[in-house]
């Protein structure tokens, strides 16, 4: 995964990386919440035991993360799940 990301890095769009692990139980929870918002956003998923260069590049401690970064900077961030209507929030800043 972490040669996948390096496209997503150059990208200029406004893009959602989701940093999450197998044993996370809430990360197994809100995972099918990010997966239902992917027509909607663009989401990479990012399991931080395969790709570890990936979560230490972004600062990643705790799982799960989320972050909203555009043009390779990221402008938002969260620790945990969340609902639907605050990850669109934090997406639309």
């Amino acid at each position: 995964m972490d040669s996948e990301f390096k496209k997503t890095k150059t990208n200029n769009m406004k893009q959602i990386l989701y940093f999450s692990a197998p044993w996370c139980g809430p990360c197994r929870t809100f995972k099918p919440i990010m997966e239902s918002l992917q027509s909607e956003m663009s989401i990479t998923f990012i399991d931080v035991d395969s790709s570890p260069q990936t979560a230490q590049t972004w600062n990643v401690r705790s799982v799960p993360t989320t972050l909203v970064i555009q043009n390779g900077m990221e402008i938002g961030r969260f620790v945990g799940a969340k609902s639907k209507d605050e990850i669109r929030d934090l997406y639309n800043r």
